[in-house]
């Protein structure tokens, strides 16, 4: 059965819309996953130094980083003590009842908070060292295993099949409008699934160097009249292309869209709406030919 049609007179049904938008989300769902993957195909395709240097440096420093909380926690109980210690000694000083004891007992809690301190204190510049090494590991392993290239590498791929993606839509669609093919509004999904990959790609990685909020309501608001205004130019010089055609198979003047008996004949060889010309020669054979029909009536030549 053939599904050849005027596109320009689609409408589609309700179950091919949802048919579109169910292939659009299937399409969505293996798009995206190749996207995601591309980083680990990059990655087992050209593998990089073994990182148990970096690990073990990262557990070092959660090591450290737990020891000096520990010890910071010993500080704080360590001064508490003190602090109470020191009340009772108050007291005593107060009332003139055990003294010494009381002094003696406040001493005591001092040394101990110093001594907590120091470790503290220990701990802390030891934890610092190790998140240093651990910053050093990392940023060696980075520069050994070529991360950068790779990202590169990565970027450029998603990047172009993104591109091929959105062209290869395109010009799927525009095959299937010569053809006049029903399949067309399936057509759309694929670049539907384009378009969005596109914001993807845009979003994962322009925005690791601009900020679209640091441009202003201004600038967005500018960037999205100057893409519409495009669109629709184009849109225009499509609908030119095709409207002459379109009123040919209507039976209507090419130019003008006045309509016309039959071949325009009966008529003679002028549009009764704007005087333009509607039969001429066929470049071919010489006989009386629609301006605007795709083929010769009389010959058969396009």
């Amino acid at each position: 059965m053939s599904t050849r049609v005027d596109t320009e007179e689609i409408e589609s049904t309700r179950s091919e819309k949802l048919l579109a938008v169910l292939l659009a989300i299937f399409l969505l769902v293996g798009t995206v996953w190749f996207y995601v993957k591309v980083p680990a195909w990059v990655e087992s395709v050209a593998p990089g130094p073994d990182g148990s240097a970096v690990v073990a440096a990262e557990n070092r420093s959660h090591e450290l980083d737990e020891r000096m909380w520990s010890a910071e926690t010993a500080r704080e109980e360590a001064r508490h003590e003190m602090d109470l210690v020191r009340e009772e000694f108050r007291v005593a000083l107060q009332e003139g009842v055990g003294v010494e004891q009381a002094r003696a007992e406040y001493e005591a809690a001092r040394a101990a908070y110093d001594r907590a301190d120091e470790r503290y204190d220990e701990a802390s510049a030891a934890a610092r060292e190790a998140s240093e090494a651990a910053r050093k590991a990392r940023d060696d392993f980075e520069r050994e295993n070529g991360s950068g290239l790779k990202a590169w590498l990565s970027a450029l791929i998603r990047f172009g099949f993104v591109v091929g993606w959105t062209i290869a839509s395109y010009r799927i669609i525009a095959q299937l409008r010569r053809r006049e093919s029903r399949y067309l509004t399936l057509a759309f999904a694929g670049a539907a699934v384009g378009a969005i990959m596109a914001l993807v790609f845009a979003v994962d990685y322009v925005t690791d160097y601009i900020d679209p909020l640091d441009l202003g309501p201004f600038v967005l608001s500018a960037i999205g009249v100057a893409a519409t205004i495009v669109t629709f130019r184009v849109l225009q010089r499509y609908l030119a292309a095709r409207l002459p055609g379109r009123r040919v198979r209507k039976g209507e003047c090419p130019f003008c869209g006045f309509p016309l008996r039959e071949s325009g004949l009966q008529d003679g060889p002028h549009c009764a709406g704007c005087g333009r010309d509607v039969v001429a020669p066929c470049a071919a054979c010489a006989a009386p030919r629609r301006v605007g029909s795709s083929y010769c009536g009389a010959c058969g030549a396009s």
